[in-house]
């Protein structure tokens, strides 16, 4: 009996570092239709990485080659089929999101430092920093656009990978909480000021820009769903989509992740495994914060699932692909080249990719 009442004290009083809010998700689709169960991704070839772990982004190089962040801190650059892999630079933090300004610099959105600007030769600048205090918070995914301007998402105010060990703990937590504090920042890169696009996001994600670069594509983790957002709007409210923020594809059956530009001008969207548990207790806030008394291992987490989608920017699926063997690493998105499929993760010691169908694969049907 002691010991039993020192638990029930321990999961009801023991500080946990969310503030949980009610929320209420839509039902979770089927995988039918546009999101039929396949195996696409099944079978998917491996480029070893050599000790290194979780290319999270993959950035195609205009030779075919390409980039990735690991968890080390180092981002690598690779020869089409993996043969020659090359550290371009150590930042130090966690590299996320990559992309190439009009002078080819890569630019880095990183989960501990901020945003920053590596050179060809490897000489790194910070742009904007990140940290208690500093101008981003938790730092994701990133896109330039052709005027210069530099857009990323902050994923969170209130958790960020400096303090709470991982990206994945932070991102774990501001799911859990559902405060949405994410957003969406534009960087004039010559003067490294600030402006906040867009507010309200929980778990800011992946983004991308339209083709007429009007309007941003970003994903939103928490809530399921993909929003199309002027790239003009100042502070633009996603609790009250209207003003200059709009859903484009909504009740996701996973939790999107990065978003990436195919050849074809398609967008590619990783569903970072399926949606699980945490749904039927987003109405019951104690119940989260209770749970994150438990140890990390006995919380539901999503299954080991494949899962990319390709959409237009009008919002029709056109792709998915799928591996439901149980067997796939966490895939947050999809790199298309003019001669593979590179499949973005964050926790596995190897970049899968699979070949390009040919014929492409027949357009599914919108949901």
């Amino acid at each position: 009996m002691p010991i039993a009442i020192a638990l029930a004290a321990y999961l009801c009083l023991w500080p946990v570092p969310i503030d949980a809010v009610r929320w209420q998700p839509p039902q979770a689709p089927a995988y039918v239709g546009p999101f039929a169960v396949n195996s696409g991704l099944t079978g998917a070839h491996r480029i070893d990485l050599h000790g290194e772990t979780g290319p999270e982004h993959v950035l195609a190089g205009p030779d075919g080659s390409v980039y990735v962040g690991v968890v080390s801190g180092r981002i690598l650059h690779l020869s089409q089929d993996g043969a020659v892999q090359q550290v371009v630079a150590d930042t130090g933090g966690r590299p996320l999101g990559l992309a190439f300004d009009r002078a080819g610099n890569l630019i880095v959105a990183d989960a501990r430092r901020g945003l920053l600007s590596v050179t060809p030769d490897g000489k790194q600048t910070v742009l904007v920093p990140a940290g208690d205090g500093a101008p981003l918070s938790f730092p994701n995914a990133v896109v330039v656009a052709r005027n210069g301007t530099i857009y990323l998402t902050d994923s969170s105010r209130r958790f960020t990978a400096a303090r709470w060990g991982t990206t994945q703990e932070a991102a774990l937590l501001d799911v859990m909480e559902q405060s949405a504090t994410g957003r969406v920042i534009a960087v004039d890169p010559a003067t490294r000021s600030t402006r906040v696009v867009a507010t309200g996001l929980s778990l800011a994600n992946g983004i991308a820009l339209t083709g007429d670069e009007r309007h941003l594509l970003v994903s939103e983790s928490g809530r399921y769903r993909v929003w199309k957002i002027d790239v003009d709007a100042n502070g633009a409210d996603a609790g009250h989509p209207g003003a200059g923020a709009q859903v484009l594809l909504d009740n996701l059956p996973g939790y999107p992740d990065n978003l990436t530009r195919g050849p074809d001008g398609r967008i590619w969207l990783g569903l970072a495994g399926p949606r699980n548990g945490s749904d039927a207790v987003a109405g019951y806030p104690l119940l989260r914060e209770l749970a994150l008394r438990l140890p990390r291992a006995l919380l539901p987490r999503p299954a080991s699932y494949g899962h990319v989608v390709a959409f237009t920017e009008d919002g029709a699926i056109t792709e998915d692909l799928q591996d439901p063997s149980g067997h796939a690493p966490t895939i947050t998105g999809l790199t298309e080249t003019a001669q593979r499929r590179y499949l973005h993760n964050v926790d596995d010691g190897a970049l899968a990719w699979v070949p390009i169908p040919h014929p492409p694969s027949a357009p599914r049907p919108a949901p």
